[in-house]
């Protein structure tokens, strides 16, 4: 229903006016965080950062961009730059004289039509090009053990394995599945179909065969499947370039304590991302993981402020290489740049873009009266839906801090948008619309550390 202006009654607008200052006020706070953190997504999920991945250096012209903004607060810095350097091996897909392709090739030699499907090429595979005829293993492959055998006793060296699930619901062949795309049959190429979603990954090893993923809904799937019958073979090219000793960085700034300069609560976040593929596509990363950088900018920035100055020192870190495989984080641990017993507690934000059900803390299980405490917080100020539960896990970077006994809760949002490690996690569409109840949330929980004395302050 819609309400005209013009029947609002004088009391309501002389009560408008009334608070009108004090409104306008608040909302230009409440709004400078906001305002800030989608600035820092919108950079860090643009294309002249190419995904922030290794192809055209990405993650160094994000460190670069996000090391001037831990100057422009002032904060102070280990080592030159903000920066601790560190080595990895990593495959890339570079954009060389061909784009990544996968070609269906039909009988009269009609290029497959790529209409209702999407294509990934899985992060280890290696540079290859080349024409093979499809196999599949598939629900009739699965229906009797002698399908099975005689398909195991079958050379398939130089076909294109072609892994379809549709149907199959057995636990155990559901299993058998998994492990084909391994390819045991060592196919020369190994295609999969489906029917949810795609997702990238990066990878540190190279593999020995090319493979492509291919989203096929279920409602598309046996017009494909006829398809792929007729078609019978497939030409695919792969250009990829495996880097055996890349290097990347860390960054980390501080604020020192006014009281205990030695005691340090610590926000760290992931500043990399998955890069490009080939010369057209790359993953801008806005949730995973500008919006965490984000989130950890705005405390820098809101603690460097004098007025905010905290008693135990602040220190802000943020990785490379976590989608790598937690390299970043796990460099850190081994080579710390002050004693780790130090830390007081470490708070890890990943994925800060959403928020709408609420926010859920990893670790929490281990910390239970930290815990207890940002509930407490979160109840007060009627910041979020819900603060949930959750035990631990390593799928993020407070795992190998919290393996050298460093207290820490990993903390995500939920709700909104499901995009994740494809080409869909942008900046336009990230709402970031609890982002400033989570940075209340986190400041709230940030003052009952600095003022507790846990650890023997």
């Amino acid at each position: 229903m819609k309400y005209p202006f013009r029947f609002l009654s004088l009391a309501l607008l002389l009560f408008i006016q009334l608070f009108s200052t004090t409104l306008s006020a608040q909302q230009t706070e409440h709004g400078d965080v906001y305002r800030y953190g989608r600035k820092i997504v919108d950079t860090l999920a643009s294309p002249s950062m190419y995904g922030r991945g290794y192809v055209y250096d990405g993650d160094k012209i994000a460190a670069k961009y996000l090391e001037n903004e831990f100057r422009s607060f002032g904060l102070k810095s280990f080592s030159p730059n903000y920066r601790q350097e560190f080595h990895l091996s990593v495959n890339t897909f570079p954009p060389l004289d061909y784009a990544i392709a996968l070609t269906f090739i039909a009988p009269k030699g009609q290029k497959w039509p790529e209409e209702g499907q999407e294509i990934l090429v899985h992060g280890d595979s290696p540079a290859s090009a080349g024409k093979a005829r499809i196999i599949w293993f598939d629900k009739k492959t699965l229906s009797s053990d002698r399908n099975l055998k005689k398909f195991y006793a079958s050379n398939w060296a130089d076909k294109a394995l072609l892994i379809d699930d549709y149907g199959i619901t057995d636990k155990e062949q559901l299993k058998q599945i998994e492990t084909m795309k391994n390819n045991p049959v060592h196919a020369r190429v190994v295609l999969v179909f489906n029917s949810k979603r795609l997702m990238w990954e990066v990878s540190q090893t190279l593999s020995a065969f090319p493979s492509f993923e291919m989203l096929v809904k279920d409602s598309l799937h046996e017009t494909i499947r006829k398809q792929f019958r007729k078609a019978g073979a497939v030409v695919f090219h792969v250009d990829s370039k495996f880097v055996p000793d890349y290097q990347t960085q860390n960054l980390i700034g501080y604020i020192p304590g006014t009281v205990y300069p030695d005691s340090f609560i610590v926000f760290s976040a992931h500043y990399d991302h998955l890069g490009m593929l080939g010369p057209h596509t790359y993953f801008p990363g806005a949730n995973d993981n500008a919006s965490g950088c984000a989130m950890l900018l705005n405390m820098a920035r809101y603690y460097a402020m004098p007025e905010n100055k905290p008693k135990c020192s602040i220190a802000f870190m943020l990785f490379g290489a976590e989608e790598a495989g937690l390299v970043g984080s796990h460099y850190y641990t081994e080579h710390p740049l002050f004693p780790l017993k130090q830390i007081k507690f470490l708070i890890n934000l990943d994925i800060m873009g959403t928020g709408d059900e609420g926010i859920t803390v990893v670790n929490s299980t281990a910390y239970p009266e930290e815990f207890k405490m940002l509930q407490s917080i979160n109840d007060k100020g009627h910041f979020l839906p819900e603060v949930k539960l959750r035990g631990q896990t390593h799928n993020s970077d407070h795992y190998f801090f919290s393996e050298h006994g460093v207290k820490a809760f990993f903390i995500y949002t939920r709700g909104g948008i499901k995009a994740y490690h494809d080409i869909y996690d942008k900046a336009g569409t990230l709402p970031l619309s609890r982002f400033e109840d989570v940075f209340h949330l986190l400041t709230g929980f940030e003052e009952w550390l600095d003022t507790s004395n846990r650890s023997g302050h």
